[in-house]
Formats: structure tokens, sequence, C-alpha cells
């Protein structure tokens, strides 16, 4: 199950924390029955572990239950790039369930717990259960969507530009998570972190950084990061405010 240890307190399906957040569809009874017994396990990671690794074959794949992580690629001198980050209700790990190993490695960014489903039940999945097979076909797709993005912003947005992308997506995403408070989220990485999903040095990230802060656009002290202005934020990164829209989960 990768590098972590089960947890020894398994939360039910029927009492799952993310079956609150607005943003996530509900199950029909049926599919909740289902999901039940899909759910084998759950795993707790720490912070700072890489628990599926690049080249490795994934027997399982995991629902975030609470904590943030990360996508990334290793080059041979040891740069890295990271390549998304995972909030709560972000599935990991279909890569290498359907493609046999993975093609990127994800480590918990903190203290991580996850659901485990096994691999060898997918097409029980999607045999018994169509819509829940659309649904891991839509979290596919919106990953596409999320990469795509990003994609855009290294090769064509400015250093400013992409900066307030990924901040504004990343808040929208973790408003949408229950990780926002009066407009506030604390963000756990790094700005090496956001250098390394920026594809920029680290001075390089930091000068950018005090620019944006000097827009009054946001602030951010600390790991506090609060949004005073979405429309100025949208407006610098030149991208249209995400709409919030119903999206499932497993």
């Amino acid at each position: 199950m990768g590098n972590g240890r089960p947890n020894g307190h398994i939360v039910s399906c029927d009492q799952c924390p993310l079956r609150a957040l607005s943003c996530l569809r509900e199950f029909s009874p049926d599919e909740l029955a289902f999901v039940k017994t899909f759910k084998i396990d759950e795993l707790h990671v720490e912070a700072g572990t890489s628990f599926l690794r690049e080249g490795a074959r994934s027997d399982h794949l995991y629902t975030v239950l609470s904590g943030w992580a990360f996508r990334y690629k290793m080059l041979d001198d040891g740069r890295r790039q990271i390549l998304n980050f995972a909030l709560p209700a972000d599935m990991v790990g279909l890569q290498g369930s359907l493609m046999h190993e993975m093609q990127h490695s994800v480590e918990a960014l903190t203290s991580l717990t996850l659901c485990v489903f096994p691999r060898s039940r997918l097409y029980d999945l999607y045999s018994r259960f169509p819509s829940l097979a659309y649904d891991i076909t839509w979290i596919a797709a919106r990953e596409e969507q999320l990469i795509d993005g990003n994609l855009v912003s290294l090769g064509r947005r400015s250093a400013l530009e992409r900066t307030a992308y990924l901040l504004l997506h990343l808040y929208v995403r973790a408003r949408e998570a229950g990780l926002a408070k009066d407009g506030v989220v604390v963000f756990p990485f790094t700005q090496q972190h956001l250098a390394d999903a920026l594809g920029m040095s680290l001075v390089h990230t930091n000068k950018t950084l005090k620019r944006l802060q000097a827009t009054n656009a946001i602030h951010w002290q600390g790991r506090a990061f609060k949004l005073r202005d979405k429309n100025l934020l949208a407006t610098i990164a030149g991208e249209d405010v995400p709409a919030p829209q119903g999206r499932p989960f497993i």
C-alpha cells in the first residue's frame, strides 16, 4: 500500500466528512453500499513521504480524506517539477492502477489520511456501476484540465501571471474543500514548493510574490493566505474566476 501505515480507525463511508462538502455530489444508496465494500483500508502518511513513486506498480488507488499532497517528477540532476497539488476528495494513483506503473511520484505535503481502494476491483466498479465509472472518467478529465492550465502557465504566462493563476486556483480548490475560513487559507507549502510548481527559481519566486502582494490582490504572511481582491487576482492571471460546480468523488 505504498510508504505509509494502515490507520487504526477507519472512517465509515456513511460518516465520511467529505460528504458534507457542498461541492461534491451525493451517492445513491446503491452507490454508497458499493463504495463501502470498495474501500478496504485507510493509510496514514507522514509529511515528506513519497507514498507513490515514478516507475512503481500500484495495486491501489487512493482518495485524499484529509491533508495535502503533490504530484511531481524528478530530473536526473535532482531538479523537481511539481505537476499539481492534491486536496481532500482528490484521487491519486489512478494512473498507476490503469497503466500498471506510475509516470510521476506523489508526496505527502502534510500529514495525510488516504482511503484505499484495490485496483483489482476497478473492473467490478466499471461493469456494475456506470455512474461511478463516469465519475472516475470525470476525475481523470479534470486532472487533465488542471495540468493543461499549468502547461499554459509554464509556456506562455509571465512570472506574475502564472503565480497569480496558481494561487487563485489553489485558493478556490481549498475553499471548495472547506479549508477556507473568513477568506483565509493556511497553505502548507513553502516558497520552494511554489517555485517548483511555477518552474522558477526560489529567488525569482520570492520577488514575484512581493510584486503580487504590492497589487493588494493578496496578503500572505507565514502560511496564512488571504485573497483580498479575487477579481483583481483573476485579471492579473488573465483567467476568469473558476465557477463553483458540483463534482464527483469516490
